[in-house]
């Protein structure tokens, strides 16, 4: 079953093409990580904080990028990281447009107005 994980974190910072720059080796590790479909890279400058979110092939490989990712961070002097594991919700995720990103088609709008109590 489709696995996703939230990672968020205080982050101080750089943000944007900076850290695109600083951080293109670890996004291409993270982008070889076996059982990931894809990840989001989040940052907010307001607050402070970066994370991602990151949707695997199953539960059992979110587990294992969750214990490597904590570790990394860990190693690189972040603290208060959070990272939260949840099972997707296919069919719902497909009426909402997640589709593409899930590798489905997206239903036709007759068929998602029928499965949508009124």
């Amino acid at each position: 079953m489709l696995t996703a994980l939230l990672f968020r974190f205080p982050f101080p910072g750089p943000w944007g093409k900076e850290l695109a720059e600083a951080v293109h080796d670890l996004a291409r590790d993270i982008a070889n990580e076996s059982g990931l479909v894809w990840k989001v890279w989040l940052e907010n400058r307001e607050t402070g904080h970066a994370g991602g979110i990151y949707l695997f092939e199953d539960a059992a490989a979110a587990e294992r990028y969750r214990e490597k990712h904590e570790r990394r961070l860990s190693a690189m002097g972040f603290t208060a990281v959070t990272a939260n594991s949840f099972a997707v919700n296919t069919e719902l995720s497909v009426l909402t447009m997640a589709g593409a990103a899930l590798g489905q088609t997206h239903a036709s709008n007759s068929a998602s107005a029928a499965a949508v109590p009124s």
